[in-house]
């Protein structure tokens, strides 16, 4: 037993509908489907001419895409300038606009001038819908019809209901041909529109959040790297460089001979203090046999100057060869090229500091200082060694600001809480102190607060 499936009616718009929706999906271009869709609807719909302009989006304006009649819409006629006039006043208004208007109509009253224009003689009938997809003008649609009279209410609607349904699969096909930076661009416009519709106030709530967010307020600037202590090597008496043991980046062991000096001419004087000391024993001696109490005592005095004298030049000789007073680094005092070269005491000559214990000094802007205070941590990040930072404290500050490029800084002294292996007394970088939490929009505004209240009390006391 078998039964026909009976399936309901449909009304004229809704089969007019379903043709034009079978006829745009079985289109494979844009272009294709306008003239499909101009053709469809005048021969269905009753009218003379219909006609389609679609939104230039790259270039702007707009593009007459098809009309019903066949004539080229490209074509530079007069009817062509009419029909973009009156397309273009309907997407200006955003609405649909028909000539002529119904009697009584109580809504916002329509700028008819170029449909009226496209359609001059009594009884014609110019009717303009806009192609719109969401908030997107895609284009508009134009229905020209001689005769019959005003246009009903039913019909008009019929034609706003059929370009509403036009418009999504005419969008589809308008995508599919764009290039992808089109799309991409577009795409990122709509996200943008919806973002600037709730974004903005998220944008003042976080951005209220993170001025009072507490953070880490750092003090820095230039450091550089020093040892805990340096020692100088002075000449210590006038005389000529002998002999160099170091040049500056030598590693030297305590007690290692580094410079010797010229000793001819306190050898020769120690030479004749022997002897003049020799000669004094002997005279003592002899007047000790004779019981001579004068001479002997005359004689004794005498040899206890010249050996007075004798142990001075000893001195002076074994000052004559620098010794190192600790294991240590030259970072002073090239000495190389100065072989035979006339020094006077109290020159320096060489300069050395500790192999193993550092110092750091780093500059801190005289706006700052008043909150750099001893026992205060940071880090230090030397140019050599970029991508390691090394713990410090601060010990001591400098109680006289220097000039540094035109500003007043104070020298900190830190010391470091890790020593690395390859540290060398020289090394320059930055360092950071933490000095205390605070909210992010006063570490960001501090500066500019201070250098106005500076200036308001120097305008005004």
């Amino acid at each position: 037993m078998s039964a026909a499936l009976a399936l309901p009616a449909l009304s004229p718009p809704a089969a007019t509908a379903l043709a034009l929706q079978a006829a745009l999906l079985d289109c494979g271009t844009l272009d294709e489907a306008c003239r499909v869709a101009v053709r469809e609807l005048a021969r269905r719909l009753g009218f003379d001419r219909v006609s389609m302009a679609l939104v230039q989006q790259a270039r702007g304006g707009l593009r007459l895409a098809a009309v019903s009649d066949g004539s080229d819409p490209q074509a530079a006629t007069p009817t062509r300038a009419l029909l973009l006039a009156a397309l273009g006043e309907t997407l200006d208004q955003r609405t649909s606009v028909r000539w002529p208007e119904p009697p009584g109509q109580v809504d916002a009253p329509r700028i008819t001038r170029a449909h009226r224009a496209l359609v001059p003689s009594r009884g014609d009938v110019a009717v303009g819908v806009p192609l719109v997809v969401g908030e997107t003008l895609l284009g508009a649609l134009c229905f020209e019809r001689s005769g019959g009279g005003p246009l009903e209410a039913d019909e008009f609607e019929t034609l706003e209901r059929l370009a509403g349904f036009m418009a999504p699969l005419l969008s589809l096909l308008r995508d599919r041909e764009r290039p992808w930076h089109q799309v991409l661009r577009n795409r990122l416009t709509v996200a943008t529109a919806r973002w600037r519709r709730g974004g903005l106030v998220a944008l003042v709530v976080a951005f209220g959040a993170a001025l009072v967010w507490p953070t880490t307020l750092h003090l820095g600037g230039q450091a550089r790297l020093e040892g805990a202590v340096q020692r100088v090597l002075s000449v210590p008496a006038d005389g000529f460089v002998q002999q160099v043991h170091a040049r500056p980046g030598d590693s030297v062991h305590e007690g290692q001979v580094l410079v010797e000096l010229a000793d001819q001419d306190l050898q020769l004087e120690r030479q004749r203090w022997q002897s003049q000391l020799a000669q004094h024993r002997d005279a003592w001696a002899t007047a000790n046999a004779r019981a001579d109490r004068a001479q002997l005592v005359q004689n004794q005095s005498r040899a206890d100057e010249a050996q007075a004298q004798l142990d001075l030049v000893e001195a002076r000789l074994q000052r004559g060869r620098l010794l190192a007073p600790f294991d240590a680094l030259v970072v002073q005092g090239d000495l190389s090229q100065q072989l035979g070269a006339p020094v006077r005491q109290g020159d320096a000559l060489m300069t050395l500091a500790p192999r193993d214990r550092f110092r750091v000094i780093v500059q801190i802007d005289e706006q700052d200082i008043a909150q750099v205070r001893p026992g205060l941590e940071g880090t230090l990040a030397l140019t050599a060694l970029p991508w390691t930072t090394l713990p410090l404290r601060v010990t001591r500050t400098s109680p006289v600001a220097q000039a540094v490029d035109g500003r007043n800084v104070f020298e900190v002294e830190a010391s470091l809480l890790e020593r690395p292996a390859d540290l060398r007394p020289g090394l320059q970088g930055h360092a950071r102190l933490d000095a205390g939490r605070t909210p992010m929009g006063w570490r960001w505004m501090r500066r500019l607060a201070a250098s106005v209240r500076l200036t308001l009390w120097a305008w005004w006391g």
